[in-house]
C-alpha cells in the first residue's frame, strides 16, 4: 500500500475474511523502522525487529485491527514508518485469536496467549521469574518449530529459536551466526504445551515483560527447516510443499543478514525485491535471488540467501493447496 500522511484502512484484497492479530509493516521506499503490532499488546504498542529498543507507545502508528486488514495513523512521531505520503509499505500478517487469555500450562503463568491451532501461529506475553528452568504455554497443541521473543520494558536483543539450530543455539535479529548458551532456551526443546527459558534477562529476568510469536508447522500452510547453500545461480531447490508466499532466511554457521522475500512484492520470477528484518534499509531491488515454485524455492545467486547453512520460514500462497478462499484461521 502507499502511505497518504492521514488515517487510512488498508484492506486485504482478495483475502478479505483475514483478520490479523500481528501486523508487521516496513518502508519499501525509504529507510524506516520495521513495525510489529499485536492484538495481545494493543494497537498504540509498537516493537521494531532492527532495532533493540523497548516497546514504543503512539496512538497514530496501528489506530485498528480490522476484520479485513487494519488502519494505520495520520503522520506524528511514528507513523513515517507506518504512512508517509507517497512511501510504497509492505505488511505481512498473521491470524492468531484475538487480544487472548491467560494460560497456566507452564511454571510461568502467561498474562495472555493467543493461540491459532489451525494455522500454527500464537502471540504469548509473560512476566519473568528469573529462573532458570522456567517454562511458559504456548497454547499451539504441538511443538514450535520457530519462536521469536522480545523483552519489551528495556533495550535488549530479540532472541529466536529454531527447530534446525536446536534448543543449545540461538539467534538474534541480528548478523551474528547461531550461537551456543543453555541461559536462553535452557538446553530443551518446546513440547507440545510449553517452551523453556534460562535466566538470561534477555529471555527471563525477574519481573520484566516479554512478547513471543511462537510458529508451529502446518502441512499444506507453513514449513520451517534448514538447507546448504552452493554460492551458484543453480542452487538447492528446497521443498516446501506449496507455492510459498513469504520465505524468511538466516545463515546460521556465520555472520549474514536475514532476509525476506515475498510474492506480493515480487509477482514473478526471478524473485529480487529483498528486504531484511534487521536493517531499516529501503528495498533492494539490485539482484536475483530465488525463484518461487508450486512446492518450494530454488535459490539463483551467488550470493545471499544462498551461502553457507541456513534456516528458513516460509508460508503458503493458497494454504492448503485451496484456490485463495481458504478459511482465514488458516491465513
Amino acid at each position: 500500500y502507499t502511505g497518504n500522511n492521514g488515517t487510512q484502512a488498508i484492506v486485504n484484497s482478495g483475502n478479505s475474511d483475514l483478520a490479523p492479530d500481528l501486523v508487521w509493516i516496513k518502508s519499501r521506499t525509504t529507510a524506516r523502522n520495521h513495525i510489529l503490532t499485536d492484538a495481545v499488546r494493543g494497537v498504540t504498542k509498537s516493537v521494531s525487529s532492527n532495532t533493540t529498543s523497548a516497546e514504543a507507545t503512539d496512538a497514530d502508528n496501528l489506530t485498528a485491527f480490522g476484520s479485513d486488514g487494519f488502519t494505520v495513523g495520520d503522520a506524528t512521531s511514528y507513523s513515517p514508518d507506518v504512512n508517509a505520503s507517497g512511501v510504497n509499505y509492505v505488511a505481512w500478517q498473521w491470524k492468531a485469536n484475538g487480544s487472548g487469555s491467560a494460560n497456566t500450562d507452564g511454571t510461568i503463568n502467561s498474562t495472555a496467549t493467543s493461540a491459532n491451532t489451525t494455522s500454527g501461529f500464537s502471540i504469548v506475553k509473560f512476566v519473568g521469574n528469573g529462573t532458570s528452568g522456567a517454562t511458559v504455554g504456548h497454547g499451539l497443541g504441538v511443538a514450535p518449530k520457530m519462536l521469536i521473543l522480545k523483552d519489551l520494558g528495556v533495550a535488549e536483543n530479540w532472541v529466536i529459536y529454531h527447530e534446525a539450530m536446536g534448543p543449545t543455539k540461538f539467534m538474534y535479529f541480528t548478523t551474528i551466526a547461531a550461537t551456543t548458551a543453555s541461559n536462553r532456551w535452557n538446553d530443551t526443546a518446546p513440547t507440545s504445551s510449553v517452551f523453556s527459558l534460562g535466566n538470561e534477562t534477555q529471555v527471563n529476568a525477574s519481573g520484566r515483560n516479554y512478547i513471543v510469536y511462537a510458529f508451529a508447522e502446518i502441512p499444506g500452510y507453513s514449513s520451517f527447516g534448514s538447507y546448504t547453500g552452493n554460492s551458484s545461480t543453480d542452487g538447492p531447490f528446497v521443498y516446501t510443499g506449496f507455492k510459498p508466499a513469504l520465505i524468511m532466511t538466516k545463515r546460521t554457521d556465520s555472520t549474514s543478514d536475514w532476509t525476506i522475500e515475498d510474492t506480493t512484492r515480487s509477482t514473478f520470477n526471478l524473485v529480487e525485491n529483498g528486504l531484511f528484518p534487521n536493517l531499516s534499509i529501503a528495498e533492494d531491488t539490485t539482484g536475483d535471488r530465488m525463484d518461487i515454485l508450486s512446492n518450494g524455492f530454488k535459490l539463483r545467486t551467488t550470493q545471499q540467501p544462498n551461502v553457507g547453512t541456513l534456516i528458513y520460514m516460509a508460508f503458503a500462497e493458497n494454504p492448503f493447496g485451496g484456490d485463495g478462499a481458504a478459511p482465514a484461521t488458516a491465513r
